[in-house]
């Protein structure tokens, strides 16, 4: 409903892979830790975004997705539905050129803002999910 299969794919294959994952800490219990692990092992890199801004998987870690110094291609968002429209108002900001909210995170108005201001997005989706029905 959030996405068709042309967009995932778009998402997955085409749009880049530095994926910036807000909500990725070093604790291996948590869902994104180990969705972070799966992006990695498809070819992106995964930038940690987190208050904490601890290095995961080998990548360091920053506050907001402000503080990336560099360009990031995906915003993949691990908060709550709450706080996510206010992740994806920061991509747009930043430049990104994907929104990708988890399973579980929805708002629609962040949605449909993301998709005016011109990037593709997906969500109430997981991509360690849909990469691997893609190869």
């Amino acid at each position: 409903m959030y996405a068709d299969a042309e967009t995932i794919r778009k998402i997955l294959e085409d749009t880049g892979d530095t994926w910036a994952v807000v909500g990725l800490s070093d604790n291996r219990s948590r869902a994104a830790y180990g969705v972070a692990e799966v992006l990695q092992r498809f070819g992106k890199r995964v930038v940690p975004v987190h208050p904490k801004a601890a290095t995961v998987h080998g990548e360091r870690g920053y506050a907001s997705l402000a503080d990336i110094p560099f360009a990031v291609d995906v915003v993949d968002v691990f908060v709550n539905s709450s706080l996510a429209g206010a992740v994806a108002d920061e991509a747009v900001a930043i430049g990104a050129k994907a929104v990708w909210f988890q399973l579980n995170v929805i708002d629609e108005a962040a949605y449909e803002r993301t998709r005016a201001a011109g990037l593709d997005m997906v969500m109430d989706r997981c991509p360690a999910i849909e990469i691997g029905s893609l190869r």
